[in-house]
């Protein structure tokens, strides 16, 4: 947080870096609406009004969800969603498999997100400029394109790169990693940044709806002082771990012996499922929590406090889960009965396609935001209605 405050007095530009950067990674990290968790207080610390600072929060919600807390609404939503041993077993007998399809899905994913995402630090900036600027300007929103612009592809290029040749788990992580070395680097340099320094008017002259009742300070804020290498070093651990995991096959393959299978899920259905705690994205975060102990040097009291804070955290987001995982395989299973009947997505999406036709792929996209909006999760929707579009 503290070596996000010395790089540029622009707030055009401390709003690309913090909340378009960091926030892309942080999703890229945790999801769950942690960006506007973490990167809207930081803004408000550095002074941004709170309704400014949650705006931006709220817009980088975007281009990064679909590959957030490593991955999970491809790797735990396509992957739940989906009847992937039905449509596993037509894939290998057309020559494919599972794996080559879902990959397919990223790299398409990664792809489309990218083309709106390059402009998505523009749109922020505007956004921010035309509403809580002085002369409430588009105008000044639009000075800092050439920057806007590259940040934009500083991140989407590797995100697009990461996402074809290393899969689902990497385009958002390590393109806000590398996006953000890149930008902050270019702006220490003034590389692309407006001669002329914007600023919000005097805090005095904000409407009273523009302030939010929690006052963030900075020194709160960056309390344990500590070199920006080794306040990182966790994250590119997480980075780097998760690539040889993946990139090398004898690495995986040591990571996916350890397996808890369950077979034959209520009496002789041929239903199952299996979990490989060490080779899950979830397993190598909480491998870098434990290496992190060391390299910070922290005391037991505050690896206890992280993990309480953590994990009320996590039972907020993840409560939503336990019952939305459950629900949705007995959807897509309940293709297992006596009667031959389609499973229920399967029944839904023949009913709309003789309902509408071949013009279904203009109401697509907003079946994937009602599940949204329900669940407030792309991983929830993902898993809600990926087999009813496949379907």
């Amino acid at each position: 947080r503290a070596g996000f405050t010395t790089i540029s007095p622009d707030r055009r530009i401390q709003a690309i870096i913090i909340a378009w950067l960091f926030g892309c990674f942080i999703e890229g990290a945790s999801g769950f609406g942690t960006p506007a968790a973490i990167a809207a207080p930081l803004l408000v610390a550095v002074g941004f009004p709170a309704m400014a600072a949650v705006l931006m929060g709220m817009l980088v919600q975007s281009t990064p969800v679909s590959f957030g807390a490593v991955g999970t609404p491809i790797v735990v939503g396509v992957n739940s969603g989906l009847d992937t041993a039905t449509i596993g077993a037509q894939l290998v007998a057309q020559g494919s498999s599972w794996d080559i399809f879902l990959q397919q899905i990223t790299s398409s994913v990664a792809t489309t997100h990218a083309i709106v995402g390059t402009v998505m630090p523009l749109i922020m900036v505007v956004m921010l400029t035309r509403f809580f600027g002085k002369e409430k300007s588009w105008k000044a929103g639009f000075e800092v394109l050439p920057f806007a612009i590259f940040a934009g592809l500083a991140f989407t290029l590797p995100y697009v790169a990461t996402g074809v040749f290393l899969g689902p788990e990497f385009p958002s992580l390590l393109g806000g990693l590398l996006g953000l070395a890149i930008v902050t680097t270019a702006a220490r340099f003034n590389f692309l940044t407006p001669k002329k320094t914007w600023d919000f008017a005097d805090p005095k002259e904000w409407p009273a709806e523009w302030l939010g009742t929690v006052e963030m300070k900075l020194e709160d804020m960056t309390a344990r002082p500590m070199s920006a290498f080794r306040a990182w070093l966790p994250y590119v651990l997480v980075g780097l771990i998760l690539v040889i995991s993946r990139v090398f096959p004898e690495v995986s393959s040591a990571l996916k012996s350890v397996s808890i299978a369950f077979g034959n899920i209520l009496g002789e259905t041929g239903i199952g499922a299996s979990i490989e705690p060490l080779f899950l994205p979830g397993g190598i975060l909480v491998a870098v929590v434990m290496i992190t102990f060391f390299l910070h040097g922290m005391r037991a009291s505050e690896l206890k406090a992280a993990v309480k804070e953590s994990s009320s955290v996590l039972l907020s987001a993840g409560f939503v889960l336990l019952f939305t995982v459950p629900m949705v395989r007995i959807l897509i299973n309940s293709g297992v009965n006596g009667a031959d009947l389609a499973s229920m997505p399967i029944v839904m999406a023949r009913y709309v396609a003789d309902s509408v036709g071949g013009i279904y792929p203009l109401l697509a996209p907003s079946v994937g935001a009602l599940g949204a909006f329900l669940a407030g999760s792309n991983t929830v929707s993902n898993m809600m209605f990926s087999q009813f579009q496949f379907g």
